[in-house]
């Protein structure tokens, strides 16, 4: 009786809804235009360069890859100046501005010059908003509300992406007619300048929304003089420098998600039906954000991490052998609860391990690290694909998810039990 007891007080804890500061709600609601708008663009591109300009599978690997390396270096250093002058706000929008200037750019591409350009500016933008505003969360609660925090802000983020894969389709079943859900249809160039135009717009109005409505919680800035000497003093703390290593592990195997788009067209999912495809993904990990984030401030963080990539090499060998379309169905479905699983629960951990004062760092190192793995990721999987196969891909992904989960195990975190 007394377990049951316990168990139905988590459970209310779990799922009971808090105010939350308004710094959080309005970064969710902006992380959500956002989102909106990257949806459109992160699954238009890679169909339009591939199936209309013939960009090969390994230079499209190569532009996200480099992409994503540029945004990793970019979260040190502005982690690292968040903490330094303790203008968070200001770099969170710096951040989100660089991306509604990028996202105009892929109108009227031909070739993959402007594409390498725009992605470049586009998440050189997440990689100096990335830290800060992670930071600016992490600041505006306690550790009891860590993980609810942000599980609401990876929650409004897929939902964003919901959206806009939804509205993508529409565009794409307006626009192209039956032409757009052929098993051979691609996305023609005037469709494509479309879905940028409808992109921009978004953006815009998260920035807006930032700069008129988030609070930042007074700072203190800190003295690290240069960024080198705030990641000596992080990366000090053995607990946080081996969870580095071992998420470093894991997301080598962590490719661009435009691998995940092509392999869905080869299954014979037609361009528009592939956004309701991660419509449905997004709309999985809207869900379980929030409740795994919640869990977590009750459970160990670190084992709901760890079945989470259990899942996700669970996810990559069945793309290796998925062989129907309702393989990719069921498949983004379990992707979806990986999302919800990890990146809020993650980033709440890494709140646990490292003091307020070089939480900007701390987020800075994090999400370069998962970006600067990224790198050689996205190019491997791509010289994979096209030297052997898509299962070769799938499965070298796969293969380093369990790694990284065998490696977790090791070491115990705050929150682990």
């Amino acid at each position: 009786m007394l377990n049951l007891v316990l168990h139905l007080d988590m459970s209310k804890r779990v799922l009971s809804f808090k105010r939350l500061p308004a710094t959080v709600i309005w970064l969710g609601i902006a992380s959500f235009f956002n989102d909106l708008s990257g949806e459109i663009v992160a699954r238009a591109l890679p169909l339009y360069l591939a199936g209309t300009l013939g960009v090969t599978f390994t230079l499209i690997g190569i532009i996200e890859g480099i992409a994503d390396f540029t945004s990793s270096i970019l979260k040190i250093f502005s982690g690292w100046y968040s903490d330094k002058t303790g203008k968070r706000k200001l770099i969170t929008v710096i951040g989100y501005s660089m991306t509604a200037v990028a996202r105009p750019l892929l109108y009227g591409v031909s070739s993959w010059g402007i594409p390498l350009v725009s992605r470049l500016t586009d998440r050189a933008g997440k990689g100096i908003r990335t830290s800060a505003r992670d930071a600016l969360i992490a600041d505006s609660v306690d550790s009891r509300s860590r993980g609810k925090a942000f599980g609401f802000q990876r929650a409004l983020d897929p939902f964003g992406a919901v959206i806009g894969s939804l509205v993508a389709a529409a565009a794409i079943f307006y626009l192209q007619g039956d032409a757009g859900i052929g098993e051979e249809a691609t996305i023609s160039t005037s469709t494509f300048n479309t879905l940028v135009l409808i992109a921009t717009f978004p953006t815009i109005v998260g920035v807006l929304l930032i700069i008129f409505f988030v609070k930042q919680k007074r700072a203190n800035p800190v003295e690290n003089k240069i960024v080198m000497g705030a990641v000596k003093t992080v990366l000090g703390n053995k607990r946080f420098r081996y969870f580095l290593i071992t998420i470093f592990i894991f997301s080598l195997g962590q490719s661009s998600d435009a691998f995940l788009v092509l392999r869905s067209q080869a299954l014979g999912i037609a361009p528009a039906m592939i956004f309701i495809i991660f419509a449905m993904l997004n709309m999985v990990t809207t869900l379980s954000s929030y409740p795994f984030g919640s869990f977590s401030d009750n459970y160990s963080r670190r084992k709901i991490i760890r079945a989470a990539w259990l899942l996700y090499a669970l996810v990559y060998a069945g793309f290796a052998f998925a062989t129907e379309e309702w393989h990719a169905w069921g498949l983004f479905v379990a992707y979806g609860v990986f999302y919800g699983m990890t990146e809020g629960v993650q980033k709440a951990l890494v709140a646990d391990l490292v003091p307020e004062e070089h939480r900007g760092t701390a987020y800075g190192l994090f999400n370069a690290t998962v970006g600067l793995a990224i790198l050689p990721a996205s190019i491997i999987a791509g010289i994979l694909w096209e030297m052997f196969d898509h299962q070769a891909a799938f499965l070298y992904g796969a293969s380093l998810a369990v790694v990284g989960s065998v490696m977790l195990s090791f070491v115990k975190f705050p929150h682990a039990k």
